[in-house]
């Protein structure tokens, strides 16, 4: 574990501040795993440069964004950001029958969203080398190649945030709180 502590826009100097602030207005809090990260600028500024590009100039709903970091953190076993981003999907509005079947690492009933939850986590475990058959059932769904590369920019973002929880295991946020999750609780994994 590391020994860094959580910093946010009260505890911070500048520019991490203003993007802490920021951070703050939009969560209610800044999450943990990125107020971790403010000890390093080349991640800190990195991530949120990726994440805003990744939300702002994106295709995806925000229900699929959602999904896709959701996805994302149960892959990575990331007991921090699975908490983390149930809260956000139930705060975006996803379904809570989706949110569920993703933290017990099963593919929601809604198709197009399967899909994405699908490739999302081939791509982690396969380390990108998804053959045909999961590239063609990612498109069937009525995704683009151009998403296929959205996914890759997701994966990147979830990386910093479910990588950086892991290693230093912050405490989870109060609003975190009733989301909990421990990676026993997977069933299709």
């Amino acid at each position: 574990m590391i020994t860094h502590h959580v910093q946010d826009a009260d505890n911070t100097i500048e520019p991490a501040k203003s993007q802490l602030d920021d951070l703050r207005g939009a969560c209610g809090f800044v999450p943990a795993a990125v107020g971790l990260m403010v000890d390093s600028p080349a991640l800190i500024n990195t991530y949120l440069s990726a994440f805003g590009h990744f939300q702002d100039e994106g295709t995806f709903t925000a229900d699929e964004r959602q999904v896709l970091l959701l996805s994302n953190a149960v892959a990575n076993r990331s007991e921090w950001a699975v908490a983390f981003y149930t809260l956000q999907a139930l705060t975006e509005g996803v379904e809570p029958s989706v949110v569920e079947a993703i933290r017990q690492g099963m593919l929601p009933r809604n198709r197009r969203l399967a899909a994405l939850s699908a490739f999302t986590q081939s791509v982690i475990e396969l380390r990108g080398q998804v053959d045909e058959v999961e590239l063609a059932a990612f498109q069937a769904a009525g995704f683009t190649s151009e998403q296929v590369l959205e996914v890759i920019t997701g994966v990147a973002i979830s990386a910093m945030t479910n990588y950086i929880a892991n290693i230093a295991r912050p405490p989870l946020e109060d609003a975190a709180l009733p989301h909990s999750w421990n990676a026993r609780e997977l069933v299709g994994f």
